[in-house]
C-alpha cells in the first residue's frame, strides 16, 4: 500500500510540506499549470536546492504581488470553487482552510465566517495549501501519517502584536484534532497555522513509523535556520498489504428525530469524513422504539463528525471510543463490459487473491443508459 510519512522533527509549514512533497518528485510544471486554473495572477513557484545543516533540502519559493486586503474564508473558498480544479484537490483544500477558520474564530471569539485572515489569506499561503492539496492528488497515497509534531517556545510577532510560541491558531487546531505534540529546546516558531491544518487535515497520528518499504524521501525546507535542521522529511514507501489502524467510533441513541433527518444526517456525516455510518433499531427507557446512530471515522475528523451529529440529530450526548481495525489494501479502477466502462473496487488479500465489487453510481449510470437490469451489470463483473 502506499502510504506518505510525515516526520515534523522542525516542525511544519505550508512551503515546507509544498517543498517536500515536490522533492519527491511531483514536477514543478504539473503543479504551476494546475495552479493556473485558479482565478489568481502575479505569483510564481521556483524550487532551489538548499542546505540546513548539512541537509539537503527543497525550498519551495512562492513570489506574489504586494497584497492589502484581507481576506475572508468565503473569499478563499470561491477562489478554489470557481478554479477547475478536480474535485479531490477542492476538497482537501477546502477543508484546511475551514480548520484554519474554525481555530482562528475560536481564539479570536467570533464566528469563522468573521475571521479576516492576515497571513494565511495572503497569496503565497493560498498557494501553498492549494499547491500542497495537488501535490498530494498526484502522489496519490493510500495512507499518510505523522510523527509527533514538534514546537519551539517563547514569543513571536503578527498582525495581531506579540503572541506565545505556540500561536493560539495552532493550539486550537491541534487540540480540535487531537494531534500528539512536543515542545522542544528552541525559542522560536516552528508549527505556523498553515502547516498545522495541512498536516491535521491530511495525515493521521503514528508514533512511531509504520513497517514500511521507504522508497524515496525529500525534505522540505523551512525559511530560518535553527541550531537544528530546520526542515520537514518526507519519505514514500510501501507498508504492509493488510494493516492494522485506528479508527474512532462515536455513538448516540436517539428516540425524537423523524427518519427524514435521520437520512439527512447520514448525508451530512459522510460529508463531514465518515468512513462508515450506520442505524440500528434499539429499544430505550419507557419502551420507546429509537435508533443507535453508529459513526466510523479518523481521529482527525471525529471533532466535525461530533458537531453534526449534535447539530442534526436529536441527540444531546455522544460516546467515543477508539478501536482497532484491520484493512485490505483497496483501489478504484475503471474496467471495461459489455455495458460499457464500470468504476469497481478492487481488494487484495495477502495470499493475492482478489476481492472486485462494482462501484453503485457507476453500475447505476450503466443500467440506466443500457436498459439492462442493475443486477446483469453486476454480474458483467465476473464475465467481463
Amino acid at each position: 500500500m502506499k502510504a506518505l510519512y510525515f516526520e515534523c522533527f522542525s516542525g511544519v509549514s505550508g512551503d515546507m510540506c509544498l517543498g517536500a512533497l515536490m522533492g519527491l518528485g511531483v514536477e514543478l510544471a504539473y503543479v504551476v499549470s494546475e495552479l493556473r486554473k485558479l482565478n489568481l495572477d502575479g505569483w510564481n513557484i521556483e524550487l532551489k536546492e538548499v542546505r540546513k545543516n548539512g541537509v539537503n533540502a527543497t525550498k519551495a519559493i512562492v513570489t506574489t504581488p504586494r497584497e492589502s486586503a484581507h481576506r475572508h474564508i468565503g473569499d478563499i473558498i470561491a477562489i478554489i470553487d470557481q478554479g477547475d480544479l478536480n474535485g479531490d484537490v477542492k476538497t482537501m483544500a477546502k477543508n484546511i482552510f475551514w480548520r484554519l477558520a474554525r481555530a482562528e474564530g475560536k481564539a479570536h471569539g467570533v464566528s469563522p465566517e468573521e475571521i479576516h485572515f492576515h497571513e494565511v489569506g495572503a497569496m503565497d499561503s493560498i498557494i501553498d495549501i492549494i499547491g500542497t492539496a495537488i501535490c498530494v492528488d498526484r502522489i496519490k497515497p493510500a495512507k499518510i501519517f505523522r510523527a509527533v509534531v514538534n514546537d519551539g517556545y517563547g514569543f513571536t510577532v503578527c498582525a495581531h502584536g506579540k503572541i506565545p510560541i505556540p500561536v493560539p491558531a495552532v493550539v486550537e487546531i491541534f487540540a480540535a484534532a487531537g494531534v500528539k505534540t512536543r515542545r522542544v529546546d528552541v525559542p522560536s516558531e516552528l508549527v505556523t497555522p498553515t502547516g498545522a491544518a495541512i498536516i491535521s487535515e491530511l495525515t493521521e497520528n503514528f508514533g512511531e513509523p509504520p513497517a514500511m518499504i521507504i522508497q524515496k524521501v525529500a525534505y522540505g525546507a523551512g525559511e530560518r535556520d535553527l541550531d537544528i535542521p530546520n526542515v520537514l522529511r518526507v519519505s514514500l514507501c510501501e507498508t504492509d498489504d493488510e494493516r492494522a489502524e485506528r479508527i474512532t467510533v462515536i455513538e448516540t441513541n436517539v428516540d425524537d428525530s423523524p427518519p427524514e433527518t435521520l437520512g439527512y444526517a447520514m448525508e451530512r456525516l459522510f460529508d463531514a469524513g465518515a468512513k462508515d455510518v450506520f442505524f440500528t433499531p434499539i429499544q430505550m427507557k419507557k419502551n420507546r422504539p429509537a435508533v443507535k446512530i453508529t459513526v466510523l471515522c479518523d481521529e482527525k475528523d471525529a471533532h466535525v463528525t461530533r458537531g453534526v451529529l449534535l447539530r442534526e440529530t436529536g441527540a444531546i450526548g455522544v460516546r467515543e471510543r477508539v478501536e482497532n481495525r484491520t484493512i485490505l489494501p483497496r483501489s478504484v479502477e475503471t474496467i471495461d463490459t459489455r455495458y460499457g466502462p464500470l468504476m469497481v473496487k478492487k481488494s487484495v488479500l495477502a495470499d493475492g487473491s482478489v476481492k472486485i465489487a462494482p462501484e453503485y453510481e457507476s453500475a447505476r449510470e450503466l443500467a440506466v443508459k443500457s436498459g439492462a437490469p442493475l443486477r446483469a451489470v453486476y454480474n458483467a463483473v465476473k464475465r467481463g
